[in-house]
Formats: C-alpha cells, sequence, structure tokens
C-alpha cells in the first residue's frame, strides 16, 4: 500500500520532522534558553540535522517547541547519542514545568531534496 506522500508523488527521500514540546519553570527560563541554544548550535553541526528551530511563545514564554528536521530514519538516535545532546538533557531536567513531550510529522512540502 503506497502511503499519501508516494500517491502524490513526493519523493520517498526520508525527512522527519519532530516538535518537542516544553514547558518550563518560570524561573528558569533564562537558563532553559542558554543551554537550548547552545544545544542547537551544536547539534546544526551533525550531518544528520537539516534543521534545528529553537521557538519561544509569546504569549507563555515559559512555553517552548524545539522543531528538529531530521535527514535519515537513524539520525534522531546519533542526536541522542551526542555529548551535546547528553549535557542539555541533563542540564535542562530540573528546568521542566513537566515532562517534555514530541510529535512525529513526515515532510511533505518543500521537497526534502531542498534541505
Amino acid at each position: 500500500m503506497r502511503t499519501a506522500c508516494e500517491a502524490k508523488g513526493v519523493s520517498s527521500f526520508y525527512m522527519l520532522i519532530v516538535h518537542v514540546h516544553v514547558r518550563v519553570k518560570p524561573e528558569f527560563v533564562e537558563a532553559f534558553l542558554e543551554a537550548t541554544l547552545a544545544n542547537a548550535e551544536l547539534s546544526l553541526r551533525e550531518p544528520g540535522i537539516a534543521r534545528f528551530d529553537v521557538l519561544q511563545d509569546k504569549r507563555s514564554p515559559e512555553a517552548f517547541i524545539l522543531n528538529e528536521v531530521y535527514r535519515t530514519a537513524e539520525a534522531p538516535a546519533q542526536h541522542k547519542g551526542t555529548t551535546h545532546y547528553q549535557k542539555w538533557r541533563d542540564t535542562v531536567a530540573e528546568m521542566m514545568a513537566e515532562p517534555r513531550t514530541s510529535v512525529q510529522f513526515s515532510n511533505l512540502f518543500p521537497k526534502d531534496e531542498a534541505f
């Protein structure tokens, strides 16, 4: 059975987008942002990562979304094995107001080859 992407002629090239939803304790917003930006900058050096956006809610500054765009199915696990990710995970653990959650998406447009 063909996927919706294949039925529309979208490339079978793999691209995975993950939105990580994070809510931090208000007193940790600045520290969380500092640690997260450092992690994002280093993440962009990984060959399996096409994008790593850090988004902050304008109405609720303690709410963030990390938009992670991976080039391969293996890239998320490779990312989690990096020293910088592990440092970020350990640094921000106590800053969380609630456990972070994530949602995975398939890319439809623009075509994966653009990344």
